[in-house]
């Protein structure tokens, strides 16, 4: 019997339309004559839905007793006796009721596929197995229903279901998605709109992955070996050195760069283990991909450019980024082009980046203006096709040697000398210029075989042979001189230009400048020390026999001066130049910063000013009241004395009583925010029930049912707070609350875990805060509008925000649907609840 075909609806959420698309299909499919039959579908009470249901024939559900519960599920068996040509069975992820053939519902589904029987399925991304711990990571709610990810990815077809985050929000507050008393808990926990997004990408990549498995297995299948760029993937080459931190993240940047990129890094390794970078980096290394959201690879191979290009090509790569080679010039020319050359050569069409690095061979330091115009190894080279040339030509003219070619074969000596003199200068241009003399006396003038100077034009020719060395080699050595100080002035102008610029970065310029002005001039150690013996900016190796030439940086507002230390080699005078122009920049540098410093004390000082004005317009407004009506009581009962009757006497105690408690709270809370604001809060952190402590502010509040809802979680762990903090916190977000709600309106609090983090939210539904304002609520003295002096000094926010920042949490306001503002006071769940249950299986 032939299989039949699944075809998956997958949605990033519930509530996007999957049911829903499922039975518009199965309707259209029904028009064209196909037999469909709805094997099973949950309508959640969604009218739509269930309106949809009304054109197809349904198989009646089976019922099963389960602890005195009459449950329904789908009845397996009536659907195979019924063998339709498609099948439409919701929520493939479904936990079946007990007693039924199988516990899951893609077993059932197994079994229809196994009979013939097309099947329509939908399936939530948070219930694929694979992505159970990412989804509680990001929602904070486990999955206790999964599908495997083969059941999912052996489908025929997958198709997303996609809808925007914000459009499925909007459904959810329109009552489309769950019934009315869910849906304030709804938008403020896993439809947040960041959770949506996540979700939604989430299944938008689960998906491309499967089509990009897809793609892999028709290429292998077709034997297509070129690279497929449908989407960047870039493939980091790490030899485990220190530049594999700079690779990465180059890589990285360049993945992110277009939508759905992949970050992979490989390591080649020898077959017999000798070859093998330092292990302790290669694992710091491992780290950092993962963190970017890359895979580390090692593979084995003794061919390394091989190894990384067919790696390359079989994960079909289209970059590929490598270092740039850390030997030398002088190793390269013996050793050959190197590894990205050859990378280069046989990449085909994967691009290749060679990214420079510190531990590259060549530091690129300013070229040197003492010594010889031409280089080591130039000369070198000059004498070595001296040995090498000489010896060849000889051999080629002797075997043609005749009385007529004797004016060929000195032209051709001539030559010789000039190339060398090219390549050498003077030096190998003499030397071969000698060795030509008389190899052409001994091999081409007779008597052969012997040197002889019998006649003295033999001597003019040597003479002649060596000024036309000579010269060609002047010519040479001006031409590499003017050649040399075009680099060198080249360099030092963008030596200056980098400089200069460096001044602009602001508290990074002074370490830029050492550490430029250090690999310029190819010095060992330079270092930045301030005149009290601290180190300001250090780069290199440190001083170690003490010899060192010092620069005075003078400081431009007439402080101490900073001193300058460079060790390596002594500086000639070009290079002192520099350092002087270096110098002055690190003074511009030193004074930014001194300004910069100066700044922000006086910002401290500002503020301090500005809290100090309040203060005192305070004490001078919001104190004055309670502080007159306590004076006045106690006045009036010390004048009136025994004359005065119980009522008046109790009126007057009760006013005392009265403002001389208002007045200790306004005191305490400028004194706690005095202390928050000096980084002196004292806080005792201890795993604390936040039910407990919501019930013990509205004790405090005197809040009753009337006034307040609550949606106590009862299954959220202990937090870590220190309780009496946390309990003026939620009196003073409370208390606004209540202030700013309509009458007759409801306060609601709620409590909720995402993830590592238990959130206590406040939800009002008052006028609310405008998004650019919602920063000033948290100022001391600022009230938003409030000119009733009873409302407080303004300090009840900033306290909160103050306590709650103290204890290691957050207080946040956000939007309340519907109007009004939710205020979110998250605290991380205690140490010891988050070990037990990673000690769980």
């Amino acid at each position: 019997m032939k299989r039949g075909k699944l075809r998956v609806l997958l949605g990033a959420a519930p509530g996007v339309g999957k049911t829903y698309e499922m039975l518009e299909e199965g309707r259209r499919l029904a028009d064209d004559g196909r037999d469909v039959v709805i094997a099973v579908v949950e309508t959640h009470g969604r009218a739509a839905t269930a309106a949809l249901m009304d054109a197809l024939p349904v198989v009646p559900r089976t019922l099963v007793s389960h602890r005195g519960v009459e449950l329904s599920d789908m009845d397996l068996e009536g659907v195979l006796e019924r063998s339709p040509e498609i099948a439409l069975v919701d929520e493939l992820a479904h936990t079946n009721a007990p007693g039924l053939r199988h516990p899951k519902r893609w077993q059932d589904v197994a079994d229809l596929l196994d009979a013939g029987i097309d099947v329509i399925t939908t399936v939530n991304v948070q219930h694929i197995e694979s992505l159970g711990g990412v989804v509680e990571q990001i929602t904070g709610v486990a999955q206790r229903e999964t599908v495997p990810d083969a059941v999912v990815r052996a489908a025929d077809q997958v198709e997303v279901v996609d809808l925007s985050p914000q459009s499925l929000r909007d459904r959810l507050s329109a009552g489309l998605v769950y019934p009315a008393e869910r849906i304030d808990a709804a938008l403020s926990n896993y439809f947040r709109l960041g959770n949506l997004t996540a979700l939604r990408e989430l299944a938008l990549l689960w998906l491309a992955d499967e089509v990009d498995s897809a793609l892999n297995t028709y290429r292998a299948e077709h034997g297509i070996e070129g690279a497929w760029q449908a989407r960047e993937r870039v493939v980091i080459a790490l030899t485990g050195g220190s530049e594999g931190e700079t690779l990465l993240r180059r890589g990285a940047r360049i993945a992110a760069r277009s939508a759905g990129g992949e970050l992979l890094a490989v390591h080649v390794s020898s077959q017999d283990g000798l070859r093998s970078g330092d292990p302790g980096a290669l694992a710091a290394q491992r780290a950092l991909v993962e963190s970017l959201g890359g895979t580390y690879h090692q593979v084995v191979g003794d061919d390394i450019p091989r190894a990384l290009v067919e790696f390359a090509r079989s994960v079909n790569a289209t970059q590929l980024v490598i270092g740039v080679s850390r030997r030398g010039r002088l190793a390269t020319l013996f050793t050959g082009p190197g590894i990205g050359a050859t990378v280069i050569r046989e990449s085909g069409d994967i691009d290749v980046h060679i990214v420079t690095h510190d531990a590259a061979g060549d530091r690129f330091p300013l070229p040197r203006v003492t010594g010889g115009a031409l280089s080591v190894r130039r000369r070198v080279l000059g004498f070595a096709l001296a040995l090498i040339g000489g010896p060849l030509l000889t051999w080629l003219l002797v075997s043609l040697r005749s009385e007529d070619t004797i004016t060929s074969d000195v032209l051709a000596y001539q030559l010789l000398v000039v190339l060398v003199s090219l390549v050498g200068g003077i030096w190998p241009a003499v030397f071969a210029a000698v060795m030509s003399g008389f190899t052409l006396n001994y091999f081409f003038v007779a008597p052969y075989y012997t040197v002889s100077v019998a006649d003295p034009r033999n001597v003019w020719a040597l003479i002649l042979y060596v000024v036309i060395a000579v010269l060609v080699s002047f010519i040479v050595d001006r031409a590499a001189r003017a050649a040399r100080s075009a680099r060198r002035a080249e360099a030092e102008a963008e030596l200056l230009a980098n400089v200069a610029g460096s001044v602009l970065r602001g508290e990074s310029a002074v370490p830029a400048l050492i550490s430029r002005t250090r690999e310029s001039l190819g010095l060992a150690g330079v270092r930045l020390v301030d005149a009290d013996g601290s180190v300001v900016a250090t780069d290199g190796e440190p001083v170690r026999d003490g010899r060192y030439e010092a620069v005075t940086v003078a400081r431009r507002n007439g402080g101490p001066p900073a001193m300058l230390e460079l060790h390596g080699h002594v500086l000639d005078a070009s290079e002192r130049r520099l350092i002087d122009a270096v110098a002055a920049q690190l003074s511009a540098a030193l004074e930014h910063t001194d300004l910069t410093a100066t700044a922000r004390q006086a910002g401290a000082l500002a503020e301090t000013d500005q809290v100090r004005s309040a203060l005192l317009s305070a004490v001078s407004h919001d104190l004055r009241r309670p502080l007159a009506a306590a004076v006045a009581a106690v006045g009036g009962l010390r004048a009136a004395g025994p004359h005065l009757s119980p009522e008046d006497r109790a009126e007057l105690l009760a006013t005392a009583d009265e403002s001389l408690t208002t007045l200790s709270a306004l005191v305490t809370d400028l004194l706690d925010v005095s202390r928050v604001q000096a980084g002196v809060l004292a806080v005792s952190l201890q795993p604390v029930d936040s039910a407990g402590v919501v019930l013990a502010a509205l004790d405090e509040l005197g809040a009753g049912p009337d006034r307040f809802e609550l949606a106590l979680d009862p299954d959220l762990p202990l937090v870590e707070a220190d309780p009496v903090l946390l309990q003026r916190v939620l009196v003073n977000v409370l208390a606004n609350a209540a202030r700013h709600s309509p009458a007759g309106s409801h306060v609601r609090v709620a409590t909720s875990r995402l993830g590592r983090t238990a959130e206590i939210r406040v939800v009002d539904h008052g006028t609310g805060v405008s998004p650019e304002r919602r920063d000033d609520m948290f100022v001391p003295f600022q009230r938003l509008g409030d000119t009733d002096n009873t409302a407080g000094l303004g300090l009840g926010l900033a306290l909160s925000k103050g306590f709650t920042e103290g204890m290691g949490g957050t207080l946040a306001p956000e939007d309340t649907p519907g109007g009004g503002l939710t205020m979110v006071i998250a605290l991380p769940v205690a140490d010891a609840i988050l070990a037990d249950e990673r000690s769980l299986p």
